[in-house]
């Protein structure tokens, strides 16, 4: 596979995905175990420890590396999943694992101190005196930043910190203080930090209520859409609450980020990798927006001009926005 000077990765929430995604031009995947030591702990999804073997081996076969995120917290007196997790990415020949913990990344550095250790977006770490404690107590070599930068931020954070920069080029918009999010784990119980589940679909039940349908995670109803009108899956931070008086999108609307339009500039930031979000999405959903990235960043490299896919049809809301990347907001 041609090495190419922007990385396009892509989610791979199965062995059906991962293929789908370096078949479609993904110079990357990332994925993880099929446990809560990874952020999207849904059933169906992710790899058992032969799965992952299989899957870096074919990876490698194409070029492409392995990512395999370990970046849930572990909860006190339970570090056992978390190191054979750590071990098994390493068994397996991952290029990289994707670390957030602080007893993680340190397990991770003295047991296996040749296997790259990126920095996850759970870690929050959006500034360079954070980033460059990773850096240089656990030899951390990326760090993945938080959708709450903007294009100039990005590059200050390169600048300063001389780290490879991950930024997130489509998928959720995703404002909140990630790794720090307890919201769903007050109606279903399960932690989104520790357990890797977020709104677990488990939890998840839509109820008619006359021309409306009604979206409920556990006992709490999050939204109540009239037919037709866009709505994004249940997640407490995509609720529609109401205050004073008024429903209305209090944290996060339904809409897709998308920086296909803004890729140069992600570039001359000094973004080394553009990452897709989604590992709980379909291997079709992934082979239309990997190719769709693949063909813009193509173009990037050799100096064309061309117009970029239409990816509304895939986005959340059926709405796109750039996020923090040309935030308005302070």
């Amino acid at each position: 596979m041609t090495q190419h000077s922007l990385e396009l990765l892509s989610p791979a929430g199965n062995p059906a995905a991962l293929r789908a995604a370096i078949e479609a031009g993904a110079d990357a995947v990332y994925c993880g175990f099929a446990d809560r030591t990874n952020a999207r702990n849904y059933p169906g999804l992710n790899f058992d420890v032969d799965e992952m073997v299989e899957g870096v081996a074919y990876a490698h076969s194409k070029g492409a590396k392995v990512l395999v995120a370990i970046n849930t917290f572990p909860p006190a007196g339970e570090m056992k999943s978390w190191k054979d997790a750590i071990d098994n990415a390493a068994m397996a020949g991952a290029d990289a694992v994707i670390l957030a913990d602080i007893g993680v990344l340190d397990y991770a550095a003295n047991k296996h101190p040749n296997l790259r250790r990126h920095l996850s977006v759970q870690a929050s770490a959006a500034n360079p005196l954070s980033i460059n404690y990773y850096r240089d107590q656990f030899g951390v070599k990326r760090v993945v930043l938080p959708r709450i930068l903007s294009v100039d931020e990005v590059a200050h954070v390169a600048k300063e910190t001389g780290m490879e920069i991950e930024v997130f080029g489509y998928g959720s918009v995703g404002p909140m203080s990630e790794g720090r999010c307890f919201l769903s784990s007050y109606m279903t119980g399960l932690s989104p930090t520790s357990e890797g589940a977020c709104a677990p679909a488990s939890h998840v039940t839509y109820k008619e209520d006359g021309d409306f349908v009604l979206s409920c995670l556990g006992d709490v109803v999050l939204n109540r859409v009239a037919k037709g009108e866009g709505a994004a899956y249940p997640t407490p931070c995509k609720a529609r609450y109401v205050a004073c008086g008024k429903a209305g999108y209090i944290f996060e609307e339904p809409i897709a980020l998308n920086a296909l339009d803004i890729l140069p500039e992600l570039k001359k930031a000094g973004v080394t990798a553009l990452k897709i979000e989604g590992r709980q999405r379909s291997k079709a959903y992934v082979a239309e927006v990997v190719s769709a990235f693949r063909k813009a960043l193509d173009a990037v490299e050799t100096g064309e001009t061309r117009s970029t896919d239409d990816l509304s049809e895939l986005s959340e809301g059926g709405r796109q926005t750039f996020g923090a990347y040309k935030k308005g907001w302070r």
